[in-house]
């Protein structure tokens, strides 16, 4: 599956990696974050109307411990609870939403390992996180219901290879290893594994090729891989970690439900400052300033309550998800889906509603190119179009009244 004409291979390589600092508790990691954030804040106007990849705020990321921190303490790491990994999550993308989802995939590709890896695997890989790699990933395809067309996993007696090619790969420009969704034909039926790739590896191929309006600096490209020779323990059983209850799914939601609330957390505290400052109030309010405008204030407080209590869900969410990964059966994975729908379902419209008012409330000068206050709507608007929040309504309501238990797979 060669490029097209119009096509040109994305070349730049990340920095070599280099063992990162295990960090020793949750409280640790909710302040790094917020310190990492605080610098990141500063360039993410000009990153986003450039479109400037962050290869040296990616490298600082990782270089923090932060990506590591997901990593079981029974092979070194920090083993931080899922809350925790969500609440990193978003105090980063409150600062830059594209940052922010970057390390999305890493985090979910370390929770098919620990669901589907053998010991030797998990070992290896888990010791390549903390030596300083960075997982992107190759998952989603454009048009490929068909199965047997899917990006394959071919066995034959010269070796294990990969032909295929995968679109919207978040963090794969700034990734060490790709881990590829593949597909084998084994005892008529069709096998999904995740293949953990380098991406340096003879035969794959990046391209920039990502163009939405916004998450514009997440190094979402396309993947091809022509021929590309795996090792057999790269690959990882990941249809068989669906196929029985486990908290894969849920735990990669919470961690999307951090992304939409950290952009609007982003967006409220922009609108703050710009609101004191900026704004005026309308004619017919009888106030001298739009702070005190009364129809506004009722507009920042509900974008508050909106905030809080999506904040609040995704912490309680956090707690289920922990359950099902400590106790993973039917009934612990399903209430855990569940309750990272209600976080899913409260973060996206929260988000949204932040965005949108702080354009609102700010007025016409707030749509100011040279200020980006539009990127906290570009973003989020773009980031929750991920997963449609109509289906977590459905199996929410179906689960409440029917008893009826979601769905398991990574989208719920």
């Amino acid at each position: 599956m060669p490029l097209q004409p119009h096509e040109t291979a994305f070349t730049r390589k990340p920095e070599p990696p280099c063992p990162v600092p295990v960090i020793p508790d949750a409280a640790t990691a909710l302040a790094v974050a917020r310190t990492l954030a605080e610098d990141f804040s500063k360039s993410a106007i000009a990153r986003d109307l450039d479109r400037d990849l962050p290869f040296g705020e990616i490298a600082r990321f990782t270089a923090s411990g932060l990506w590591a921190i997901t990593v079981p303490k029974a092979y070194g790491g920090t083993g931080v609870d899922s809350a925790t990994a969500a609440q990193v999550i978003a105090i980063v993308s409150a600062a830059d939403g594209s940052l922010g989802q970057i390390p999305q995939n890493h985090f979910y590709a370390l929770e098919v390992l620990r669901n589907g890896g053998t010991e030797a695997q998990k070992r290896a890989l888990y010791g390549r996180v903390l030596a300083g790699e960075r997982f992107g990933n190759a998952l989603a395809e454009i048009g490929q219901r068909d199965h047997t067309r899917r990006t394959r996993l071919v066995r034959d007696p010269a070796g294990w290879f990969v032909e295929g090619r995968k679109f919207y790969c978040t963090g794969s420009l700034f990734a060490h290893r790709i881990p590829t969704l593949v597909n084998a034909r084994e005892d008529g039926r069709e096998v999904a594994y995740l293949a953990f790739i380098p991406r340096d590896a003879p035969g794959v191929t990046l391209v920039d090729d990502w163009d939405g309006f916004g998450q514009r600096v997440t190094g979402s490209g396309s993947v091809l891989f022509e021929g590309v020779r795996v090792e057999p323990d790269w690959v990882v059983p990941f249809g068989a970690s669906l196929d029985r209850p486990t908290a894969i799914g849920p735990f990669a939601q919470i961690l999307h439900a951090g992304i939409d609330l950290g952009i609007g957390q982003g967006a409220l505290a922009a609108t703050l400052p710009f609101v004191r400052a900026r704004a005026r109030p309308w004619i017919d309010s009888g106030v001298e300033r739009a702070s005190e405008d009364p129809l506004l204030l009722h507009a920042l407080g509900t974008v508050r309550v909106r905030l809080a209590a999506a904040d609040a869900l995704l912490e309680r969410a956090g707690r289920f998800v922990d359950a099902a990964q400590a106790a993973p059966d039917a009934e612990s994975v399903g209430a855990a889906s569940v309750a990272v729908a209600e976080a899913r379902a409260s973060s996206h419209r929260a988000g949204l509603l932040a965005a949108n008012k702080l354009l609102e409330l700010g007025g016409t000068s707030a749509t100011n190119r040279a200020e980006a206050l539009d990127r906290y709507w570009r973003n989020v608007r773009t980031h929750t179009l991920h997963d449609p929040v109509r289906w977590k309504d459905h199996w929410i309501g179906a689960y409440h009244l029917n008893g009826r238990l979601p769905p398991r797979h990574g989208a719920l």
